[in-house]
């Protein structure tokens, strides 16, 4: 019988990481053990650390792994098969750095803020498949430096409506002199993410988004939502504007998702965007296309665009207002009624 390595060590820029029970399966059924998750994200290292470096981080940890019917937790706890850290852990080595957050609630905490590739390999050996970056950096924790855009398929829709909206909101930021970079989101959306100048807060860009949301559901009312109650979407693509509300983040690129095939999420190009599928992008199969390609998302680092097109296209529309809040939110100055529509009816 082989033995079964209890840890080991990799050598990681000028670290050494420690990874214990490295041939734990973390995808049973692929035969993926915890060391190649490991040697997959310093496969993709200059595309993962370019997602999250000086970025304060949320983990989500899967240290049993993936397996059929295991459940996340939700954020406010630690039950469950998996759970979200928001704070950095106790014991963590003196070269992971943090930045500190201020939640909605107005409660902080102190985040992981990668600045180096062994914090990747550090939060892998904990069980981090997904890591959740703020939209911004530690230097400037209340203005966001990404405008990212999360179209999300709802059922009746799939991976090839997202894919059409992303298209028509390209051109539409095409028209406003700013540039969007695509990626998978490892399921059935996909993610733009538009570098903007760091000079507005959480409640100008959520309002930004949500003017660009509603000029591209003006232009596609059978296709896009932005309706935040799910029993008024219909089969439409949502855009969830909430992505760009204070402690909302997306999943960064490269990040393992939690599924069967450990799919990944992938920057592509435009004209790839028409052409690939999620399925094609796995922990099995990313290095070797990072090795081709490299970080396509480089570039979300290079330049930056002024929101005030989009801040001008939100003061056209005043007049039809906010839209709701996350629920763990507190009242929101304009916010309409947080209400499900169809128990307002019943209140009255």
């Amino acid at each position: 019988m082989a033995r079964v390595a209890e840890s080991l060590e990799f050598s990681v820029g000028t670290r050494s990481v420690r990874v214990s029970n490295p041939d734990k399966p973390y995808f049973a059924d692929l035969g993926v053990t915890k060391r190649q998750i490991v040697e997959y994200f310093l496969a993709v290292g200059e595309g993962i650390l370019g997602a999250l470096r000086e970025r304060p981080t949320t983990l989500e940890r899967w240290p049993g792994g993936v397996v059929e019917g295991a459940k996340i937790a939700a954020r406010a706890e630690h039950r469950g098969d998996a759970f979200y850290q928001k704070r950095v852990p106790k014991g963590a080595p003196d070269y992971v750095e943090t930045a500190r957050i201020t939640f909605p609630s107005g409660r902080y905490a102190d985040e992981v803020c990668p600045t180096e590739l062994a914090v990747v390999a550090w939060a892998a050996n904990l069980g981090t498949l997904t890591f959740h970056p703020w939209p911004v950096r530690r230097a400037n924790v209340d203005h966001p430096d990404q405008l990212r855009i999360d179209l999300d398929p709802q059922p009746g829709t799939d991976f090839d409506d997202a894919v059409r909206v992303a298209y028509e909101v390209r051109e539409l930021l095409d028209g406003y002199g700013m540039a969007a970079f695509p990626k998978t989101s490892g399921g059935r959306g996909v993610h733009l993410y538009v570098p903007i100048e760091p000079r507005w807060t959480f409640t100008e860009v959520r309002r930004a988004l949500i003017a660009l949301g509603r000029e591209v559901e003006r232009r596609l009312p059978d296709q896009v939502t932005v309706n935040w109650w799910k029993e008024e979407r219909g089969a439409r693509v949502f855009i969830d504007y909430n992505q760009m509300a204070r402690d909302r983040t997306i999943a960064s690129a490269y990040s393992v998702r939690p599924t069967p095939r450990a799919l990944v999420s992938a920057p592509v190009t435009w004209d790839e965007l028409g052409r690939v599928r999620p399925e094609d992008f796995s922990v099995l199969t990313m290095p070797a296309r990072f090795a081709e390609v490299g970080d396509l998302h480089a570039g979300v680092d290079r330049q930056r665009f002024s929101l005030q097109p989009l801040i001008d296209l939100a003061d056209r529309d005043a007049d039809q207002g906010d839209l709701p809040y996350p629920p763990d939110y507190p009242k929101m100055p304009g916010e309409p009624k947080r209400v499900q529509p169809s128990k307002a009816r019943d209140d009255t």
